[in-house]
Formats: C-alpha cells, sequence, structure tokens
C-alpha cells in the first residue's frame, strides 16, 4: 500500500498542548498519531452531521422526530 502524506503546522494554546502531550505520555503515542486520530474522528462527525441535515426533513416528514421513533421500528 503507497500512501501520500503532506505536512501540516499548526498552533496549539498552551492547555491544549499541555493536554496533547500529557494523552502522549499515558498511551505512549506520538503526537502526529493522536492528531491524525482526532481529526479523522472529528471530519467523520461533521460527514454525519451533515448528513443528518440533509435527511432530517424526510425522517420528520415519515413521522420519527426522536431516537424512539427510531428504536421502535428497528426493534
Amino acid at each position: 500500500m503507497y500512501y501520500v502524506s503532506r505536512t501540516v503546522t499548526l498552533r496549539l494554546p498552551e492547555d491544549l498542548d499541555a493536554l496533547l502531550q500529557e494523552i502522549c505520555r499515558r498511551t505512549g503515542r506520538s503526537q502526529s498519531e493522536v492528531i491524525r486520530q482526532a481529526l479523522r474522528r472529528q471530519l467523520a462527525l461533521e460527514g454525519f452531521e451533515q448528513l443528518r441535515r440533509r435527511v432530517l426533513p424526510f425522517a420528520e416528514a415519515r413521522g420519527y422526530l426522536v431516537d424512539e421513533d427510531v428504536f421502535r421500528d428497528v426493534s
């Protein structure tokens, strides 16, 4: 498998940098690894939220207003 990578520089406020350092120390992972994982999660969450906003009107039109409505029909 071939990966293309790119270097990104970012500035962190001191408090966020301290949290990052602590997570790296406790988990034994590199800063890059922690930041990549956090970015993947955030991008997945953003994609989910965009999809949710697009389908919400259709779900509401079908009577799906809360999570329990969905659970009722899939259980």
